[in-house]
């Protein structure tokens, strides 16, 4: 299957220069995991990158974040918003859909098989 990180797993998303990001929650599917254990940041984009809202952020950078894992290569980025209790998925910049309670949201082409239901995220 693959790898869940947490925000303490960096990524390099691009280099020289070197930039690293850190989303909440990341995936890495199982083939792109290294032999070793991982030391250092992770080189290249999660499969999957999941931002988790705040109300001090604002919609610009969230948007520059969605973007830059985008194009980075990350397969899909989830932005979960605690206040609308909303889900929005970027599966590329044109591929953008949001979810509500009602919903199911589902793992794609990254996480085949995962499905939950929006309105068990949050409770």
């Amino acid at each position: 299957m693959g790898e869940i990180t947490g925000a303490e797993t960096g990524f390099y998303i691009e280099r020289n220069p070197d930039t690293v990001r850190a989303p909440d929650v990341g995936f890495i599917r199982a083939d792109r995991l290294p032999t070793k254990k991982l030391s250092g940041f992770f080189d290249g984009p999660p499969d999957l990158a999941v931002e988790i809202l705040s109300p001090s952020d604002r919609a610009s950078e969230v948007i520059a974040k969605v973007q830059e894992w985008l194009h980075a290569g990350c397969k899909a980025v989830w932005i979960v918003d605690p206040e609308t209790e909303t889900i929005t998925v970027h599966e590329s910049k044109n591929r953008i859909f949001e979810l509500s309670k009602g919903d199911t949201l589902s793992g794609g082409d990254v996480l085949p098989g995962f499905g939950v239901l929006v309105r068990d995220i949050f409770g």
